[in-house]
């Protein structure tokens, strides 16, 4: 009897039990109407009998009303018990389904990640520990239930060329997605799923008529091609970046600690972007503006050869990047509101 209980629906059970206290307050005032005055006095007397309250401010002096508020410890008490278990029940069944990666994401801006690997986990965590970034993370991966916790990451489980999965993971409102690829195929199968998966979303994004950034993770160069017909807006080599920083390093002894402060959150300085203010006509006017506030001004976009071109006006939407700590990138970014 009791299974049978807890299986009714939560929203049956909350309006029997609503229905239950207000006939309740009723009965008790037309047992002693003088004791409880009106029905609302006799609600406030029910209520906190069955939560165990009992401020006796309100209480049965009648043999009638004693036992309708045996009555009512017993069953009432019981109903509440019940409403009190479907609560907690659930929150637990909305666990469940965030970590098995079951519930829609409604946020907007967020980082969509695609594929788990050992790299995309060193990824989500520098995201994740960045203090400049409150960005949200989504996850798309066929995982069981979600690898971590965090109040900014989110997991959606599912076939990522799913058009039902993208729309769940919110694609249309993503800041950008990024494909990685597989820790465990060949070089052929790991770009030639991840070239399936960034030729989906792409589909995706000329059918729903948005754009969509994506970047897809490659483990053999002379796979570009293929991507840039699928039309991917960036690509990162993952073969290549272990052999040209230990070429660096080899070049010029302690060349790799200046490329790990770059791409750790960990050390002082890091690579930001930031906004160009209407004050700036050319680079040179960033350039020493930036200077005098201790930030480097390094690149726009992805040209790294503004430094030797100070006297050119920055274009309309330009993105300039420069190198500086935490708190200079704050200042920057509070003054250019």
């Amino acid at each position: 009897m009791i299974k049978q209980v807890i299986r009714i629906n939560t929203a049956k059970v909350v309006v029997f039990a609503s229905l239950f206290y207000i006939a309740s307050a009723y009965i008790i005032y037309y047992i002693e109407p003088e004791t409880f005055g009106n029905p609302f006095n006799g609600l406030w007397w029910v209520l906190t009998t069955v939560t165990t309250v009992g401020f006796g401010d309100y209480s049965p002096v009648t043999v009638p009303g004693r036992i309708y508020g045996m009555f009512l410890f017993l069953f009432g008490i019981g109903l509440i018990g019940i409403i009190l278990g479907k609560i907690v029940d659930s929150f637990t069944y909305y666990g469940r389904l965030k970590m098995e990666g079951k519930l829609n994401y409604t946020g907007k801006k967020h980082f969509l990640i695609i594929g788990w690997s050992k790299s995309v986990e060193k990824t989500i965590i520098e995201l994740l520990l960045n203090r400049g970034l409150k960005t949200d993370v989504v996850l798309i991966d066929s995982l069981k239930e979600s690898p971590f916790k965090h109040d900014r990451f989110h997991y959606i489980q599912g076939n990522p060329t799913d058009p039902k999965i993208l729309r769940q993971a919110n694609i249309d409102h993503a800041d950008a997605v990024a494909v990685f690829a597989s820790d465990y195929d060949y070089e052929v199968q790991a770009d030639g799923k991840t070239l399936l998966i960034a030729s989906a979303v792409e589909r995706y994004a000329t059918e729903r008529g948005i754009e969509i950034y994506t970047i897809a993770e490659i483990t053999h160069k002379d796979h570009i091609g293929m991507f840039r017909h699928a039309d991917v807006d960036e690509f990162v080599l993952s073969s290549e970046s272990f052999p040209q920083l230990m070429t660096k390093s080899l070049m010029h002894h302690g060349a790799s600690r200046l490329y790990m402060q770059l791409l750790n959150h960990a050390y002082g300085e890091n690579i930001w972007e930031i906004e160009s203010k209407s004050s700036w006509k050319t680079y040179g006017d960033a350039f020493e503006s930036l200077l005098q506030q201790g930030a480097n001004l390094i690149a726009e976009g992805h040209d790294l050869s503004i430094v030797r071109r100070l006297e050119d006006p920055i274009p309309e939407g330009a993105r300039l990047y420069v190198i500086c700590d935490q708190a200079t990138y704050e200042k920057l970014t509070l003054m250019g509101q």
